[in-house]
């Protein structure tokens, strides 16, 4: 298939996913309530973290955590993307898709870029949360768009492995099973909440190899006042190698699935 051909097919069922979506936008309310409420709690329960010695995060706990909550929501949010293939192995739309000439890495992008958008929308709310609340971020607009950056590619990343998830285990259930599984120690083994400074040694370690730390390190080194650019560029580098990665991973689930037909 032609450029041209794949990129046409990934604008339609974008188009698709969004049209679903404008029909039922609490769906967008639901995935913020729980952002908000871990951003406004753990601000206030946790905002004397800053005066422990060996607090690298600044003076300021809530704009530390900011960016921890917005990679937490990228991360929950796409975790779950495979959760619409499901719906449509169930109501026998994937049948049809797979037996007509849908790009199969159209139905993949599609899904991921719906994420996005789902992503930026959250984020751009988070972050007016946060503002209100506030939370003042020294690197200004630039800093604000790699913090965005950073959330898409953490979203690409795994919402193209939930796609390829969903192909392989075919059930609601286990596709549920797998991303509680993964996702929460992504989590804790990251900074998104505390510096991993004050954590035990093999914390630091184990996250210097977490996806999910890559994006929030990116995001936040790049809202500070001086930032490390050369570090953050590179996180932003290895998240978009391995958003690649996985959406080829993906894309080949479809034989897989295709085979237990």
């Amino acid at each position: 298939m032609s450029i041209l051909g794949a990129t046409t097919h990934t604008a339609i069922l974008t188009a698709r996913q969004l049209r679903a979506f404008g029909r039922m936008p609490v769906y967008l309310a639901m995935n913020l309530i729980q952002p908000i409420i871990w951003l406004l709690l753990f601000g206030q329960l946790f905002k004397s973290v800053v005066n422990i010695p060996g607090f690298s995060g600044g003076s300021d706990y809530l704009v530390f955590l900011t960016p921890g909550i917005v990679m937490m929501m990228a991360l929950f949010g796409s975790a779950w993307a495979g959760t619409s293939y499901i719906q449509d192995m169930d109501r026998g739309v994937m049948d049809r898709f797979l037996t007509s000439p849908t790009s199969r890495g159209a139905m993949i992008l599609s899904t991921m870029l719906f994420q996005a958008v789902l992503t930026v929308l959250q984020t751009l709310v988070v972050l007016g949360v946060a503002w209100l609340a506030g939370a003042r971020f020294d690197g200004g607009l630039p800093g604000l768009a790699v913090l965005l950056l950073s959330a898409v590619l953490l979203t690409f990343v795994f919402a193209a492995f939930s796609n390829g998830m969903a192909l392989l285990a075919k059930t609601q259930t286990a596709l549920i099973a797998i991303s509680q599984l993964i996702s929460f120690p992504l989590m804790f083994l990251s900074s998104a909440i505390m510096d991993t400074s004050l954590s035990p040694a093999w914390v630091g370690v184990v996250a210097r190899f977490n996806p999910f730390e890559w994006a929030v390190a990116a995001g936040r080194g790049a809202l500070q006042a001086a930032p490390d650019w050369g570090s953050v560029w590179g996180s932003l580098g290895l998240l978009a190698a391995l958003a690649v990665l996985m959406t080829w991973l993906a894309a080949r689930a479809f034989r897989f699935y295709q085979r237990g037909l």
